[in-house]
């Protein structure tokens, strides 16, 4: 994958990672998103309860901040972080590593460099589908605690108490109610993340000099200046592919909306909030998004170079 690291063209090779490398990978992107959707929690809170609390419809990110401060406080602003820090250091580790492997094995697959190349696109499209939909497994019930804790105040007071809560009323079930929807959110919110920054790095590689590229991969602030802006381009085209299904799966871990088949339901959902309806709360969620990848992206070169861990197998166009 694109991290941090913009280099000089060199041979195109398979690398043949081990058992060691990949848990480094897990253990980068662990880290990378746990710390990075922590940091991230008041502005989730501000654009979940935009969403989905009737008191705060109409309101943008700085108005429904100060609401917030004004009937919570402070601590307010940190409802729900337990689960998110859990669950996206599962989903994150899952994710970063799943998408290592698929993109490799669907390079062996593809036979060859000319044919890996010409179909670059599919490659990356569908390692990021693939691995995010294994990921989503271990994150659905953290999400799912951590949405009700943000729109139901006093429903528990933190993770375990939330989680069990809600194991013990629903079970299984209601813990993966929303497993449909996150694919939704979560899939396009991957394929944005991985594809957009890869090809954000070809770009830059197509559109510089021999002599440009030597000065990059001598620079550690330009390749940081790389690095930073392509994961807030990869980040705005994350929160924009993923945030109507983002609405919908807020509305459908607070209850909202008929019973039915989970088709039918977010079919109806979707209908009842209208265009407008769907993307309430973008403006916060690019915020917040932008800041998401770019971070992880960088923390993953780093803590990847740190760990010792290979670079990620690269098909970009020359």
């Amino acid at each position: 994958m694109a991290d941090s690291k913009i280099s000089t063209p060199h041979p195109f090779f398979v690398p043949q990672f081990t058992g060691k490398d990949y848990t480094s990978f897990f253990l980068a992107g662990a880290l990378c998103c746990t710390i990075s959707h922590g940091a991230m929690t008041p502005i989730d809170v501000v654009k979940t309860r935009i969403q989905i609390d009737p008191t705060f419809k109409g309101h943008s990110f700085v108005s429904g901040s100060r609401k917030l401060l004004a009937a919570e406080g402070p601590r307010g602003f940190l409802t729900g972080f337990g689960p998110t820090a859990v669950g996206y250091l599962a989903q994150g580790g899952a994710k970063f590593a799943g998408y290592e492997y698929w993109k490799k094995t669907f390079v062996q697959v593809a036979g060859s460099q000319e044919n890996a190349v010409a179909n670059r696109t599919a490659i990356y499209l569908g390692a990021a589908v693939v691995a995010e939909f294994f990921a989503d497994i271990l994150l659905t019930p953290l999400e799912a605690t951590r949405i009700r804790l943000v729109s139901e105040r006093g429903f528990a007071t933190g993770l375990v108490s939330g989680f069990t809560r809600i194991a013990r009323e629903g079970g299984i079930r209601e813990l993966y109610a929303g497993f449909l929807p996150i694919l939704c959110k979560q899939i396009p919110y991957a394929v944005g993340q991985f594809t957009v920054n890869e090809f954000c790095h070809e770009l830059v590689l197509r559109s510089t000099t021999e002599d440009q590229k030597r000065r990059i991969a001598e620079s550690s602030t330009l390749r940081f200046g790389i690095s930073l802006g392509s994961g807030i381009i990869a980040g705005f085209a994350a929160a924009i592919l993923s945030h109507p299904a983002d609405t919908l799966l807020s509305q459908i871990n607070k209850g909202h909306g008929p019973t039915g088949s989970m088709a039918h339901r977010l079919t109806v959902l979707a209908r009842e909030a209208g265009f407008k309806g769907l993307f309430a709360g973008l403006g916060p969620r690019m915020i917040m998004t932008a800041g998401l990848v770019s971070s992880q992206f960088l923390m993953y070169g780093a803590i990847k170079d740190a760990l010792g861990a290979p670079a990620g197998l690269e098909i970009h166009k020359e």
